[in-house]
């Protein structure tokens, strides 16, 4: 496969079911406005953060190049991972149900609910 065509299906993969899909589908609901509008609204800001992710990337390789940043990244995408599972299990082990909501236009929330049954 060439560079572009891993590049496109990792990133397509990524997205589905991320919450700026989860954003756009609930703002293409709406029937008040366009599902073009919509679409062309939704598309600039993936253009947009993109090219900043991008130009960061092009930075950061250049400034960085002594640092392995994909190690870096495993282990923060590992800690967070561990981070989730030690919440969760905390909170069964007192009694509580955990329940995790998503945002359309903010962070996801960890909500501690009554005592499991």
């Amino acid at each position: 496969m060439s560079h572009a065509l891993v590049i496109f299906v990792t990133v397509f993969l990524a997205e589905l079911g991320d919450k700026t899909q989860l954003a756009t589908l609930l703002f293409a609901s709406d029937r008040q406005t366009s599902p073009w509008v919509v679409f062309a609204a939704a598309s600039g800001a993936l253009v947009a953060s993109t090219t900043i992710a991008v130009l960061l990337g092009t930075l950061a390789k250049r400034t960085l190049s002594m640092i392995p940043l994909k190690l870096i990244a495993g282990i923060g995408f590992i800690a967070i991972g561990a981070w989730t599972l030690w919440d969760y299990a905390r909170a069964y082990a007192t009694g509580r149900g955990v329940t995790y909501t998503a945002r359309a236009l903010g962070p996801p929330v960890c909500r501690v609910q009554g005592a499991r049954g």
